[in-house]
């Protein structure tokens, strides 16, 4: 089917605001999944199930879409649970079945663990998470430095990262592969011009103004660049954005290379209460 990015980003940004209702924290996560902190609104894992169950019930009376939904003690595990029955699956972890769930896994279902760091742990004999979690771990910090410690905590479950409000954000940014490498000059801008929508109707919605508008690009040979600009004026205009990010991209779309991934970040964020205080 034809891409139409700028539906995905109109139809999640509906989802968004249905999650947001309920959530005590509330974490966009991409174009298409987002964390849900919801520890004051059910007592156990039994009220979580029904919790999402409605969730979902919305989203497909709302939108005509299913959706997984994961519950788990901490976000990493919540995570991957929703990853485990697609499409339209509802997984929930307690803690203390955490470490049953985890450990015939692939490797590679851990988050930040892609094709690179998967084959130097399938190297070691590491195939599995649960192989992770016996793995000595004074080994991994030799081998991977400060990303072995943390791979062999999450190995074990252990996520201590908290759900993130709205306001202590510090950028917001949204970028999108192709699904094929291309030197489409036209359809890369007009990329780059949904990217920015999405992400400016993001800055809005959460009451903040930007200061520093930053783009990024990946070409065929996953060379990547980032290039921004910081404005001498804090804004919340979508022309001062997509303007900003056009100018900015321009100097890497000369010639014939083809490009894998564009993105837009906004910076320098200033939320809209703290400018009415400053006032």
């Amino acid at each position: 089917m034809p891409v139409d990015y700028k539906l995905y980003t109109e139809v999640s940004s509906r989802i968004m605001k249905i999650l947001r209702r309920y959530a005590d924290k509330f974490e966009q996560w991409g174009i298409d999944e987002a964390f849900l902190d919801v520890s004051s609104k059910v007592e156990d894992f039994e009220d979580a199930r029904e919790l999402a169950q409605k969730i979902k019930t919305e989203i497909y009376k709302n939108e005509k879409l299913t959706c997984s939904v994961g519950i788990g003690p901490n976000k990493l595990v919540a995570k991957i649970a929703s990853d485990f029955e697609k499409p339209n699956g509802l997984t929930a972890v307690e803690e203390k079945d955490v470490e049953a769930f985890l450990a015939p896994l692939p490797v590679n279902k851990l988050l930040y663990v892609g094709k690179k760091t998967t084959r130097r742990l399938n190297a070691l004999g590491i195939e599995t998470i649960g192989d992770l979690a016996n793995y000595d771990p004074s080994m991994l910090a030799e081998k991977f430095g400060v990303w072995g410690g943390q791979m062999y905590l999450s190995a074990q479950g252990i996520d201590h990262s908290e759900v993130q409000e709205r306001w202590e954000i510090k950028s917001m940014s949204r970028d999108t592969t192709f699904e094929e490498d291309t030197s489409d000059v036209d359809f890369i801008l007009e990329t780059l011009d949904a990217l920015a929508e999405t992400v400016h109707k993001q800055l809005v919605e959460s009451n903040f103004t930007c200061k520093t508008v930053t783009v990024k690009i990946r070409y065929e040979n996953f060379e990547t660049h980032t290039h921004g600009r910081t404005l001498p004026f804090q804004t919340n205009r979508l022309e001062d954005v997509q303007k900003t990010a056009r100018e900015l991209i321009h100097e890497f779309l000369r010639g014939d290379r083809k490009v894998r991934l564009v993105g837009v970040r906004l910076s320098n964020l200033i939320s809209g209460e703290k400018q009415k205080r400053l006032l």
